[in-house]
């Protein structure tokens, strides 16, 4: 398969899932009239149904990462050739900030604009690393067919059991920095969410390999 189109599969995919995470986090926050839960609860659900669909659509084209970190196992397990990785992650970076800016687009707001929303501390760095280690053990342990559901499922829950509502994913992280909406993080606060999602991308990794390891002295 030519290489753009998975690129373009990456960048379509990222974008759509950000304009779904942001666009029904303004949704939300406009109707709950003050009520976070609701809204949150709303922007859940949402992100959850366009992550299903993005990955049933387009995971037969380039697997449907949407993540850097995913990318970045893939290729450390050799299941994604090392020299296609620069362009996932460029094209997944790209398509997390048009999905922000699309979304404002949608709802009237300023285009460009940085995020002042706080979200910072041990705990919340911890929180990602577990969303983001629970992400990869989820995807790797998929059984043929199914990640699209348990992938969704697993990010459902996560808005609600983590302290950060699961990121999970630098690209998310970097595009949600260009709203100042109720799913925006301050420009200031993405590297320690992203080395912590790196770190618990490769702990969900790990766990997986000695879950292996362990089924196969079992044997």
């Amino acid at each position: 398969m030519s290489h753009w189109r998975r690129y373009l599969s990456e960048l379509v995919g990222t974008a759509a899932l950000l304009c779904a995470v942001i666009g029904s986090g303004i949704m939300a926050e406009q109707l709950a009239e003050g009520n976070v839960a609701i809204a949150l609860l709303a922007n859940t659900l949402a992100t959850v149904f366009a992550l299903y669909v993005l990955i049933e659509t387009l995971g037969p084209i380039s697997g449907a990462h949407f993540n850097p970190v995913v990318s970045m196992v893939m290729v450390f397990r050799k299941d994604l050739a090392p020299h296609l990785l620069f362009g996932y992650v460029l094209a997944q970076l790209m398509g997390a900030a048009l999905g922000a800016w699309t979304a404002h687009a949608m709802f009237e707001l300023e285009v460009w604009q940085w995020s002042v929303k706080a979200r910072t501390g041990p705990a919340q760095w911890f929180a990602e690393a577990v969303a983001t280690a629970g992400l990869l053990f989820v995807i790797l342990r998929s059984p043929s067919g199914k990640a699209s559901s348990l992938v969704a499922c697993y990010i459902g829950a996560a808005y609600w059991f983590t302290a950060s509502t699961s990121f999970a994913n630098p690209a998310a992280a970097f595009g949600r920095m260009f709203s100042n909406t109720f799913a925006g993080i301050s420009p200031a606060d993405v590297p320690a969410f992203v080395v912590a999602q790196i770190m618990g991308g490769f702990l969900g990794m790990m766990l997986d390999l000695l879950l292996k390891s362990d089924n196969s002295r079992h044997q």
